[in-house]
């Protein structure tokens, strides 16, 4: 559609960017469009045309800007005024109730609440300056996350300015998530396209917020409900959490409609149950419900226990159950040769999300379960856990359901299959498997391993399906010529990946052990292997009772190592690295004798909001304590940072000491 405007260029340009954000608060936020989507695409392919007429115009709050943003090089880290607190969790009535007690207890009055619908998605937090998106963060620790700004201005919901009274300056906090129709759509396009589907709504949102090219995350049309603030300035804030969420309405902001005010704690637990039982219905997934005090003063006189606030909680959904038909066992041959049983399941609806697999974990947890293919079984969803298998129902039983056996011969490459003793699961011992190879060559060159941008999952098997890499020492014979030919990848593609190859030759030899798919050998163990022994040539040398003397390897760590140096095609492998200027070699570092940290053990868990899992470990090591893999009695600290798993878990089972980042430089003085 051409312009007829007789207004001049930037006088049309700031009229028609105000006309696409009345139509996106209509949309997003409203819900009630009053243009077509042909209209709406009219004006912003106007907008387009004038700006790059006039690209002096070009402002960075226009919705020009949303898509085609210049891809970010990296995530700088994003720190939070106010911290973005963690929530304590009640899973029952009886949790409720204990709640309620407390605060009660604590403010010497009965409390009235607010329940809000507790979105699985990713915390934001958005930074607005005199009413305009200045900045985005994630949650991160709670007090630095990742700056994400780029990514967040194309989510379209996320106003780029604020309408109405806005304070001179406000954080709103909200949760960055799928719609189950747009996640629905996106799997959709890609199976049309014949790539990998992804796995549930809310990965897909925070894997698009990840994205280098803010026009990846534009294409999964992510959403935004805001339900907080943190600093604040300019303006008196409300006095209650109903009318805080009325207000970030009316600032532009989309808000969870049905959030509720409960006058009693009878109300709120009649509002869980009500969603517990209707959650299929939301266009977005919930896994259960945020109840805070309403009253803010009342939040600022209860104040906080260690990280949560004594003022709210979160109701947990009870993990989602359904019963289908397992038609069969299959194995999957992971990069380490591990075989890997999971059910291929008759399609069934668990939670709003269509579970086709499941894992079984391993042989001896299918034989002590019964499960048999042909079986009825129920499934077991909980958020982003992988569904798993509880057990057949005996009763449905079909008489010709057929009894698991592991296969004697890889399913991939026909190899033997071997399962050491002590061990659950089985390996393939060819380590030229075919299904290995992929998998060794994509993990050899992922991030936490050599670093080699450009080289994932598709590139790699198009490699090795060319027979340009037969093993990982292959890539350094790579020319920029044989990847131009590949497809999709031009000479300037090729030659970027070229270049990201020859820089990996001086990653070191902590990161040459994470690619080398050691068993066991993760960051963590690399990183101590590394700086105990200094050199590739003095770990191969080790014996296992050598190696067991390193601080943090345990005695199934060592052996895996020590095997893993005895077969030939490994130690050929490592010549072949090594003649192509391979760096193998580490600073020898000795744990201190006496430092701040002598004598304590550290367990690391999560993602640390600036330091990797080797940076730490160094920092422990050389204020003289020592890191391992696993939580006992006998561990001192536990570092936790952002999706903690079972470990932190275990940590507050057995009252171990929890510290975050700054808590762990705090201790390092």
């Amino acid at each position: 559609m051409a312009t007829t405007s007789k207004l001049a260029p930037a006088q049309r340009a700031e009229e028609l960017r105000a006309l696409i954000d009345e139509a996106n608060h209509n949309y997003h936020v409203l819900d009630a469009p009053e243009i077509s989507d042909a209209e709406y695409d009219a004006l912003l392919h106007e907008l387009v045309t004038i700006e790059e007429a006039h690209p002096e115009l070009v402002t960075p709050d226009s919705p020009t800007q949303r898509v085609g943003g210049a891809p970010s090089s990296e995530f700088p880290p994003y720190r939070h005024e106010v911290p973005m607190l963690s929530l304590s969790n009640a899973f029952d009535e009886e949790g409720l109730r204990a709640f309620d007690a407390r605060v009660t207890r604590l403010a010497g009055v009965k409390a009235a609440y607010v329940c809000e619908l507790k979105i699985d998605g990713l915390a934001m937090s958005l930074r607005y300056e005199n009413g305009r998106l200045r900045s985005a963060g994630t949650r991160g620790d709670g007090t630095v996350g990742e700056e994400v700004t780029p990514n967040v201005r194309v989510v379209r919901d996320v106003p780029r300015t604020l309408r109405g009274k806005a304070p001179g300056a406000i954080d709103v906090r909200g949760e960055i998530f799928m719609k189950k129709s747009d996640f629905k759509r996106l799997n959709e396009a890609r199976a049309a396209a014949g790539k990998p589907l992804f796995a549930n709504p809310r990965n897909t949102a925070a894997g698009g917020l990840r994205q280098k090219d803010p026009r990846l995350t534009a294409e999964r049309r992510l959403s935004f409900f805001a339900y907080a603030i943190g600093a604040f300035e300019g303006l008196e804030p409300p006095q209650t959490q109903h009318a805080l969420l009325a207000y970030l309405r009316e600032l532009g902001f989309p808000v969870n409609e049905h959030a509720t005010r409960c006058a009693s704690i009878d109300e709120v637990m009649a509002f869980c149950k009500r969603w517990e039982t209707e959650r299929e219905s939301l266009d977005y997934e919930i896994d259960g419900v945020v109840i805070k005090v309403d009253e803010l003063e009342l939040q600022r006189k209860l104040g906080y226990a260690g990280k949560d606030p004594r003022w709210a909680t979160a109701y947990k959904f009870r993990a989602q159950e359904a019963r289908t038909k397992l038609l069969d066992i299959g194995i999957n041959v992971s990069r380490s040769g591990k075989l890997n049983p999971y059910a291929v399941l008759e399609p069934v609806s668990i939670g709003g999300v269509t579970v086709r697999m499941a894992t079984l974990h391993n042989e001896d947890d299918i034989k002590r379960k019964d499960i048999r293919a042909g079986d009825t079984v129920v499934v077991h969803r909980a958020g982003d856990v992988i569904p798993y298998v509880v057990g057949p129902v005996l009763e449905l039983r079909a008489k010709d359901a057929r009894v698991f056996q592991m296969p004697e011969r890889c399913p991939v490459c026909h190899s033997k299959v071997d399962r050491p003793p002590n061990e659950v699961f089985s390996y393939c011992t060819n380590v030229a498997c075919p299904a290995q190879l992929v998998e060794r060559v994509r993990h050899y060159c992922s991030r936490g391993a050599m670093d080699i941008e450009g080289v994932g999952d598709v590139l790699s098997a198009e490699l090795i399906e060319a027979g340009l890499v037969r093993d990982v020492a292959d890539l350094y014979d790579l020319r920029t010529g044989q990847l131009a030919e590949l497809p999709r990848m031009g000479e300037k593609s090729a030659q970027n990946v070229i270049d990201a190859i020859e820089g990996s030759k001086s990653r070191g030899l902590a990161r040459v052990l994470v690619a080398l798919s050691i068993r066991y050998v993760g960051s963590q163990n690399a990183a101590l292997l590394a700086a105990h022994f200094g050199s590739v040539d003095a770990l191969a040398a080790a014996t296992q009772a050598e190696l067991i003397e390193v601080e943090g390897i345990g005695e199934q760590i060592a052996e895996a190592v020590a095997f893993f140096f005895q077969q030939p095609p490994n130690r050929a492998a490592i010549e072949r690295l090594r003649a192509h200027g391979v760096d193998m070699t580490a600073p020898k570092r000795e744990r201190a004798a006496t430092g701040a940290l002598h004598g304590k053990t550290f367990v690391l868990t999560g993602t640390l909001p600036s330091l990797t899992r080797e940076a730490a470990t160094e920092l422990i090591v050389e204020a003289g304590g020592k890191v391992s893999s696993a939580v006992s009695k006998k561990t001192d600290y536990v570092v936790a940072g952002e999706e903690a798993g079972s470990k932190l878990a275990k940590a507050q089972s057995l009252g171990v000491p929890i510290v975050d980042e700054a808590g762990l430089r705090a201790l390092l003085g």
